[in-house]
């Protein structure tokens, strides 16, 4: 293995010589790409071999790497220190964030992504692949293709990203074997042909010794190939942004003083120039730019990537999350969407659960409606299923409570890209490639009728809300529904009970009681709710509910003061020895499944409206609380 020495450093150049180096270096394109593949596969020393053949590496970087308990065996500094900064990266020899490296050559500039390998970590190989045109995808020669080079290869296709390369690393360790070099190139090709790139290049390397990464390798005369630099120097990943149609999301409006206003964001795709007439959306509402204003002053045009303030002829009403387009060539508006998702939480994606989906400066509330499929990264197959586990990739519809601006992803990856929030955890839960919008949707209009619920109520003499009673199985939720309805139908009120094993036997039968059953079950009932609330009427709902989101969820359904979450709160020791229908006895026993309290979770109310202690007192008791507290509400 040849000894890594370190550059000594030229005397300082002058002025006019920085000034020529700097012109040379404005007039280089630029390659965003990424390595990917799986763990262990030598990414980071690749990485570390192309900044120090480069010779971008400072002494005291070479020095650190090269001393102490952070050199491994041997003599030789461990080149993928040069890239894994994390400190656990460093102890296990991995790579856990996405680390971004600048460098050079003489023909083109480069920022390169270090994704990690493992399966765990795919969320942040993901998000190093969305900003990127190329990847280099490495596989270890010893065990080539493996699941997490199938996923990666996949998550690229469905990112955009059209031309790769495949590095066959740790050729040093199968003897720079030209048959397993060719075994690997025929079943990534094989593999790879389904998902439609434009090009791949095979390169076999030794990221440790150098071999074909910067130089030609002397131990393999059989490879008459480019180097890895030499195509990474030459492939054209430019991207056509600027032949697109006009995008602008706008992110702020600038209001400095009362002469000002502009709507300030940055360009995505095309050319504006000043004169040119732009439509808002959704609003619909088009202008003319007055001015293009950028911190060095007015511009006559902008270009893809500039950041700038726009101001219009004349006054329009826009404000953040409108997007600004050409207006003969407009971006779509639907809010509901075919998409892929890649999901990235340990926590499962359930269908009709409600997440907070951003797409550039645009947010709305959505669920996914359908899992159409999901896709098998071996044999990239379409399988059936109910929800999306972490790192799985599904193709879905999605429904949002508000119309988003889009393009398709393969078309524009800023404008047709999102991701999807947890609304409790604000942890990103997903991120979404959008197909297409589903028109069809948007062609359904809310009927208005002359009898609403203010009427009805009237009529009724009543307030119309929703109690929704929420606790174990056995807590007394039935019980104290059955017993309020009974009171306040003495006394005149119209009334309606949706009770949990009610419901099961009709509306929602269709149903088991997995996580995604669950979620759809609320979502039905809450549903029906909100139509008797429509109604006019009081409606008492009892199920166990278990999750937080889904309660949010159907509170959300409601105006402010129609929705009472009650937690009938029993401890599971008094609703296990109640057992009214032996189903504790069952689930311990291990003949039911998915049973709230033994193997399934229930998430008690942070915030509940009304709390009754239902392993203090009895329904009676219970009852007359809680018509106390209605009454004290002013809802009877």
């Amino acid at each position: 293995m040849p000894k890594l020495t370190v550059v000594q450093p030229q005397a300082a150049p002058d002025g006019a010589a920085i000034e020529a180096l700097l012109e040379e270096d404005a007039g280089k394109d630029l390659l965003r790409f990424l390595t990917c593949g799986s763990v262990d596969d030598g990414k980071s020393t690749l990485i570390g071999r192309l900044l120090y053949d480069s010779q971008v590496v400072y002494d005291d970087q070479l020095a650190a790497i090269g001393s102490g308990k952070q050199k491994k065996s041997g003599a030789e500094p461990d080149l993928a220190l040069l890239v894994d900064g994390l400190q656990a990266e460093r102890e296990q020899g991995i790579t856990i964030d996405v680390a971004y490296r600048y460098f050079a050559s003489a023909k083109r500039k480069f920022i390169v992504a270090d994704t990690p390998g493992h399966e765990q970590y795919t969320r942040n190989m993901a998000t190093g692949a969305s900003t990127c045109d190329f990847a280099v995808v490495l596989v270890d020669a010893r065990k080539g293709i493996v699941t997490q080079t199938r996923r990666h290869c996949c998550i690229l296709n469905l990112l955009g990203i059209r031309k790769i390369a495949l590095a066959v690393n740790k050729m040093d360790l199968v003897d720079f074997s030209k048959q397993r070099f060719e075994e690997i190139s025929t079943d990534f090709a094989d593999f790879t042909q389904a998902l439609g790139f434009e090009d791949v290049v095979v390169t076999p390397v030794s990221a440790v010794q150098g071999d074909n990464v910067l130089n030609p390798s002397g131990h393999m005369d059989w490879y008459h190939g480019p180097t890895l630099m030499a195509h990474l120097e030459t492939v054209d990943a430019t991207s056509d942004r600027a032949a697109r149609p006009f995008r602008m999301p706008v992110q702020w409006v600038n209001r400095p003083d009362s002469d000002f206003r502009g709507f300030a964001g940055t360009i995505t795709g095309g050319t504006l120039r000043k004169g040119d007439r732009v439509i808002a959306l959704p609003g619909g509402k088009s202008t003319i730019v007055e001015r293009i204003v950028t911190f060095d002053g007015d511009h006559e045009e902008a270009h893809v990537g500039d950041a700038v303030t726009l101001t219009f002829a004349d006054e329009v009403d826009i404000s953040r999350g409108d997007v600004l387009c050409d207006p003969d060539n407009e971006a779509e508006i639907s809010d509901q969407l075919a998409a892929h998702v890649i999901w990235m939480d340990r926590q499962p994606m359930l269908p009709g659960r409600k997440y907070i989906l951003k797409s550039g400066s645009q947010q709305a509330s959505a669920s996914i409606s359908t899992l159409k499929y999901k896709l098998n990264v071996d044999n990239l197959e379409h399988q059936a299923g109910k929800n999306l586990d972490l790192n799985e990739v599904g193709y879905c519809n999605l429904s949002l409570d508000r119309p988003l601006v889009f393009d398709a992803y393969r078309n524009d990856r800023e404008m047709g890209g999102f991701i999807l929030v947890d609304r409790l955890t604000n942890m990103t839960v997903g991120a979404g490639m959008i197909e297409f919008g589903l028109r069809r949707a948007t062609n359904i209009q809310w009927q208005k009728l002359d009898i609403d619920k203010a009427i009805r109520a009237e009529q009724k003499g009543q307030k119309p809300c929703v109690l929704w009673f929420t606790g174990l199985s056995g807590s007394g939720k039935s019980t104290v529904a059955n017993l309020l309805e009974k009171q306040l139908h003495a006394t005149g009120r119209h009334t309606y009970v949706l009770d949990g094993d009610n419901v099961r036997h009709g509306l929602n039968k269709d149903l088991g009681f997995t996580d995604a059953d669950r979620v759809e079950n609320i979502r039905r009932v809450a549903e029906t709710a909100k139509l008797f609330v429509d109604a006019g009427l009081i409606v008492m709902v009892s199920f166990i509910s278990p999750f937080r989101s889904e309660r949010r969820m159907a509170r959300e359904l409601f105006a402010e003061d129609e929705f009472l979450e009650v937690f009938v709160d029993t401890p599971l020791d008094v609703c296990e020895a109640r057992d009214p229908k032996g189903l504790y006895k069952k689930a311990r026993a291990g003949e039911i499944k998915n049973f709230t309290g033994i193997d399934s979770a229930y998430e008690v109310p942070v915030r509940a409206d009304i709390i009754l202690e239902g392993g203090k007192q009895v329904p009676d008791d219970l009852v007359a609380d809680l018509i106390s507290s209605l009454q004290k509400k002013g809802f009877i």
